[in-house]
């Protein structure tokens, strides 16, 4: 009988340690971490020892990711009342802007819209080219990742050459409209595999509110 068999074996008869409970303890093994041989029995223990340190460590991380989700679902609801509360679109955008500067702690925020009746002489109706409204249009869904080399990275305007990461929210479900930009300093704040929900969630609290006062 070979190493294989005998693996199929006990596999094969899980009941036979407790038939045969004595061989727990004459039954000698490395120890994991150490040079000195150990019961079977204890080298169980330690197995466990570490599944159950494993699991904890990765309960302490659920719990942690739990309580960070619930602060941004904290946030957006604040952004949420802010945005049913503005009476009209220069209210609306002050405190879309006041929100995710100082509670999401995005220090770059740029909102431009296409397509409705913004006033001129508003930032928001800031000219788009045709490319960068066919880009936005193309999204389908918030896009994060590095500020350099990106046609968007312009709308910074004199804050452009610090910012290194950023985020693009197309505003609007069947026609986009419009597209909400955010840019950070950290060239970290927005990387490609990011997770977009709360960022989709902000572009429709966004989208629905300009629809709503233009």
């Amino acid at each position: 009988m070979n190493a294989d068999d005998l693996a199929r074996f006990l596999r094969a008869n899980p009941q036979f340690f407790d038939q045969n409970p004595e061989l727990l303890e004459a039954i000698h093994v490395p120890h994991p971490y150490g040079g000195r041989a150990i019961p079977l029995a204890e080298r169980q223990t330690v197995q466990l020892r570490d599944k159950v340190k494993g699991l904890e460590g990765r309960l302490s991380e659920l719990l942690r990711f739990g309580e960070e989700n619930d602060a941004i679902s904290e946030k957006v609801h604040r952004l949420s009342v802010a945005l049913v509360g503005a009476r009209d679109f220069p209210a609306l955008a002050r405190s879309l802007y006041f929100h995710l500067r100082e509670d999401f702690a995005v220090p770059h925020v740029v909102l431009r819209i296409w397509g409705k009746s913004v006033p001129v002489d508003f930032e928001e109706a800031a000219a788009v080219d045709a490319a960068q409204k066919e880009q936005a249009g193309m999204m389908g869904a918030p896009q994060c990742g590095p500020a350099q080399g990106n046609v968007f990275a312009a709308w910074f305007r004199e804050a452009a050459e610090h910012v290194r990461s950023l985020a693009l929210v197309p505003l609007g479900q069947t026609t986009v409209f419009g597209l909400l930009a955010l840019g950070s300093e950290d060239p970290k704040r927005f990387y490609p595999d990011m997770g977009t929900l709360y960022l989709r969630r902000i572009g429709e609290l966004c989208a629905a509110g300009v629809t709503a006062r233009l």
